[in-house]
């Protein structure tokens, strides 16, 4: 008898391989995401699936990339507890996967603040920058509690030599500190400049650049013009 759970997963996994382009893959793989699905179709099967969290566990399993980004969009972000948000975190290796966890599932759990704090100081730095990540989302929205003159200490001690997904994550939290805090922009604007991280980094037109100096002048010029 064929377990229908089961063929629930192969059906998605069939979807998702008949989707599959090789020139997406390789602008995926540029950026470290082993997919070839656009993400646009990606959305429509996990928006024709609904909430079903047993079979997001199931898709999830598979380790597949493109199964585990439907199946983060078809989860229930409460139902898990830390332990399980903390597993998956780090089995999430591939960037996409990583981003995706954070901002449509650890975000609206309720733990994240716990796990906030458990990654940030993680001697894992992929696992690290999913911290700083959620640390910036704070830096912006709710920086009570937060001690950003110290942030910024570690920023300006490590984030030079830090690999390199925790480093933008860092130079994201130096750029959120000096947009949205003025008073301490100044001392923003000069750790960017000392370090230079990302100073070079290609940017496309009409891009804001992710060298924070660049970064932080933009967008508080726009705050402040709106």
């Amino acid at each position: 008898m064929v377990d229908t759970r089961d063929a629930d997963v192969d059906a998605v996994l069939a979807q998702l391989a008949a989707l599959e382009d090789p020139r997406i893959r390789a602008v995926n793989e540029r950026h470290g995401d082993d997919h070839g699905v656009n993400l646009t179709k990606l959305r429509a099967i996990a928006k024709s699936l609904k909430t079903q969290h047993e079979l997001a566990g199931r898709l999830w399993a598979t380790g597949d990339t493109a199964a585990r980004l439907v199946a983060i969009l078809v989860c229930r972000p409460k139902a898990y507890d830390a332990d399980e948000l903390d597993t998956m975190l780090r089995e999430a290796r591939v960037p996409k996967v990583h981003d995706w966890l954070l901002s449509y599932v650890v975000k609206k759990n309720a733990n994240v603040e716990e796990l906030r704090t458990a990654w940030f100081a993680d001697p894992d730095p992929v696992v690290a920058s999913a911290g700083w990540s959620l640390t910036s989302a704070l830096v912006e929205k709710k920086p009570d509690g937060l001690h950003l003159p110290g942030l910024l200490d570690l920023i300006e001690a490590h984030m030079r030599d830090a690999p390199e997904r925790l480093q933008w994550a860092m130079n994201e939290c130096l750029a959120m500190i000096g947009i949205h805090h003025p008073e301490l922009r100044e001392r923003a604007l000069a750790i960017g400049e000392r370090l230079e991280v990302l100073k070079d980094y290609p940017t496309p037109p009409n891009c804001t650049s992710p060298f924070a100096p660049i970064w932080i002048t933009e967008i508080a010029r726009r705050r402040e013009q709106a």
